[in-house]
């Protein structure tokens, strides 16, 4: 049996939860107040089985004052039931409900004249070209017109059996969608503890499932399911549903808030849309207003920022965003409706083009276009605007999914497409780590990687390469080594670079040193190799230096910064590169499991005298493989990290 939700629309006091009772036998108004004001206050909820079909049937408020919860009940509608009094006829929130029922995008549903027993005909005539006339241009265009009257049970059944052939006309949606619910309401119940109840928008969930609860970004889990006050094992797309909720107290949980598949909805402050602005709206939007943002069940304040100019006209459309005053959860293509403050008044809605944004500014057109993009019908086109918005973020497939409006199984088809064309590219960023990243933005790094290398060759101009770790600290807004390195090797093996695991040069780059300044530094880079931990000094090389003492100590200086030597007591004593390693593993494995040095210790262990033993402990209590404790060295927390 498939689920439905049909919504109810219409001005107060013209029958709508009379007539949900006469089709169902609920009676949705189950507030005290509600009962004693005789008007609907809040949502109302009842079911109605119509052979294949079954109906989760929503009754709404008509005042002005709860369009509030109106709204908050329209989140999820495949049907709407336009309620109009036939002794009434369309009055403001007929039209403002009709308004928001097309603005939240719905594509099905009839109208219900009410109260027909208390007419003449020719006056219901009236009404019903009056009906007309207000549908007209919108989705309810052609719909039926069923004549009814809760009191006598007049086109009661009528109202059936059209409300079945509309839902059987409705296209099933594929229920292997991630989940997703927005919640409206949330109470408790002696023995089972937290239960939250909303409409199935998307996908389906079993007892016993995670949920992720957002915007707060906690799991939780799914103890028992309810539909239509039936307990069930599994609730999909289109219910009504109260799920009992285990690891959260039912206090902490507010309308508004919703439950998802794990990792596949984030929290936001901010967001992109096409917007319309009403064409019965007042007076036009503004850029920079201030406005009430109506999404899923959430209504929160938002600070409007117009991409096309400084107004919106009503009737008109355009690319916006929205500033919240706290976070919401959003997908591609969801409906909203935007009202103003004070007075209070539906002025616009559109669909969510970026769920997750950034701020975009005017003169951006890199940014604008993707905009123009997403609004695309091609799904290829959208996920490729999607992943250029990326830039060097990791994202996952629900990632692509939520911002994209692609179902589960065109992800891996559009990012296939988008690697074979070589759009999308695979980077290794690790053992066992791989980061997709648009090429225009692999390009643009590798770019910026190239200029960094050559800035530290023009300020080293003797250093034949530099460090990994200076290219890093050019770059240290990418706040990512693994990255940065990635795209170093990258450029490597494409003959753009020359690189090492510790150092790296512009391919072809030659250092600016006189071929007797070349010659002196291999000369000292020989005398340190096989020395072991008994170099020989500075100042031994500077005396075999002769009449080239002057250039010694710099050369010296840039044989470590190529990563050569390690400068054990900087234009004193260095070590071969080998011996600096061996040193690091000697010492290391020496103070495993909390053993100390003393420097008569060390000094055997390295087989050397005092006088290179005692800067070779300095020098490893400077790097961090050592703390000094009075007369003795243990192992320092830099040696909890892979040496060399």
């Amino acid at each position: 049996m498939r689920d439905l939700i049909l919504g109810t629309a219409g001005h107060i006091d013209h029958g709508k939860t009379s007539l949900v009772r006469a089709l169902t036998g609920v009676d949705t108004d189950r507030l005290p107040a509600e009962k004693q004001r005789g008007i609907t206050i809040d949502l109302g909820f009842a079911s109605l089985n119509l052979g294949e079909v079954r109906i989760g049937l929503v009754d709404v408020p008509g005042h002005e004052r709860f369009i509030r919860n109106m709204l908050a009940g329209a989140t999820g509608f495949d049907l709407a039931l336009l309620v109009i009094a036939a002794d009434d006829s369309v009055m403001p929130q007929t039209r403002e409900h009709l308004e928001i029922l097309k603005l939240l995008g719905l594509r099905s549903g009839l109208i219900a004249l009410t109260k027909c027993d208390t007419a003449a005909e020719d006056w219901m005539d009236l009404v019903e070209e009056d009906a007309r006339t207000l549908v007209a241009g919108t989705f309810l265009e052609g719909a039926p017109i069923v004549r009814t009257s809760a009191a006598t049970g007049l086109g009661i059944d009528a109202l059936r059996s059209t409300l079945a052939r509309l839902a059987g006309s409705i296209p099933s949606v594929a229920t292997d969608a991630p989940f997703r619910m927005a919640i409206d309401r949330c109470f408790t119940v002696a023995g089972h503890g937290t239960v939250v109840t909303g409409t199935v928008v998307s996908g389906g969930v079993s007892v016993g499932d995670d949920l992720e609860w957002l915007p707060e970004g906690r799991r939780l889990r799914v103890r028992g399911l309810h539909r239509h006050a039936q307990a069930v094992d599994r609730i999909e797309r289109g219910a009504r549903a109260a799920i009992n909720l285990a690891g959260v107290h039912h206090s902490e949980i507010r309308r508004g808030q919703e439950l998802a598949t794990p990792g596949f909805l984030r929290a936001s402050v901010v967001l992109s849309a096409a917007l319309r602005a009403s064409a019965d709206a007042p007076r036009a939007l503004r850029h920079r207003g201030r406005y009430r943002l109506h999404l899923g069940t959430a209504e929160v304040t938002a600070s409007l920022s117009l991409l096309d100019g400084p107004e919106l006209a009503p009737g008109l459309e355009g690319f916006a965003q929205f500033f919240l005053g706290e976070p919401v959860v959003a997908e591609y293509g969801q409906p909203f409706v935007i009202r103003e403050e004070s007075p209070p008044w539906t002025v616009g809605g559109g669909q969510i083009l970026q769920p997750v944004a950034r701020r975009i500014r005017r003169k951006d057109l890199g940014d604008r276009g993707r905009l123009s993009r997403l609004r695309s019908a091609d799904p290829v086109d959208r996920a490729s605007a999607v992943m250029g918005s990326y830039r060097l973020e990791a994202w996952s497939n629900l990632d692509l999914a939520r911002d994209a409006g692609l179902a589960p199984d065109e992800v891996d088809r559009v990012a296939a497409e988008a690697r074979a064309s070589g759009e999308l590219v695979d980077l290794p960023v690790g053992p066992r780590r791989t980061i997709r990243i648009v090429r225009s933005h692999l390009e643009t790094l590798e770019d910026r990687v190239v200029r960094a290398v050559g800035r530290l060759h023009e300020r080293n101009p003797r250093l034949s390469s530099v460090r990994r770790s200076s290219v890093l600290g050019m770059l240290s807004d990418l706040k990512s080594e693994s990255l940065v390195g990635a795209v170093i090797d990258r450029l490597a093996k494409d003959g753009r670079l020359i690189a090492n695991a510790r150092t790296v040069a512009l391919a072809g780059y030659q250092p600016q040193l006189t071929q007797a300044e070349r010659r002196l530094k291999a000369e000292l880079l020989d005398a340190h190799r096989g020395t072991g931990f008994a170099p020989p000094m500075a100042a031994e090389l500077l005396d075999r230096a002769g009449n080239r003492r002057e250039i010694v100590p710099e050369l010296l200086d840039l044989l470590a910064e190529e990563g050569h030597l390690a400068a054990v007591e900087p234009r004193s004593l260095y070590l071969d590169v080998e011996a600096d390693l061996e040193l690091k593993r000697l010492v290391a494995e020496r103070l495993g499991e909390g053993a100390t040095l003393s420097m008569a210790e060390l000094r055997d262990l390295l087989g050397t005298s005092r006088k290179y033993a005692v800067p070779i402990g300095e020098y490893l209590d400077r790097i961090g493989l050592t703390i000094r404790e009075g007369d003795v060295r243990r192992l320092g927390s830099v040696a909890e990290e892979p040496l060399g």
